[in-house]
């Protein structure tokens, strides 16, 4: 895991490089799809997906990530405040920029424990490539 703070950085807390699978629902929709965590902090998360979904829509979310030999999640309720078109050598699809409206103590104590690496990710990650 790697933290992320520049000088040029106007964050109020500091982001943490992150690489998990989420699921995410628009609100009222009852299908969900799948995207990326790119890096988080307290206050949101930098995602992709390929979906075109507008600024100001508010998404379900739930983070996959690995705690000991099971599969944990967290899940807050977020809006997106910046999306940005993105591509790489085998994928196109949109960034995200996320901001936490509603999280309970217990999920944020999930997401502070991952931002933490309490859940030693970056172990794990070396360990499956």
């Amino acid at each position: 895991m790697e933290k992320l703070k520049s000088m040029n950085d106007r964050r109020k807390s500091q982001r943490m490089i992150l690489d998990l699978p989420l699921e995410y629902r628009v609100m009222d929709a009852t299908y969900g799809h799948g995207g990326l965590v790119v890096n988080a902090s307290e206050l949101g998360l930098l995602v992709q997906s390929i979906k075109n979904l507008p600024i100001g829509t508010k998404l379900n979310i739930a983070v996959l990530f690995p705690k000991g030999f099971e599969l944990a999640n967290f899940e807050v309720l977020a809006e997106i405040i910046w999306k940005d078109l993105h591509w790489e050598e085998d994928w196109e699809g949109y960034k995200y920029g996320l901001r936490f409206l509603q999280i309970l103590d217990n999920e944020y104590w999930k997401l502070k424990q991952l931002l933490d690496d309490q859940f030693h990710l970056e172990e794990v990650q070396r360990n499956y490539r």
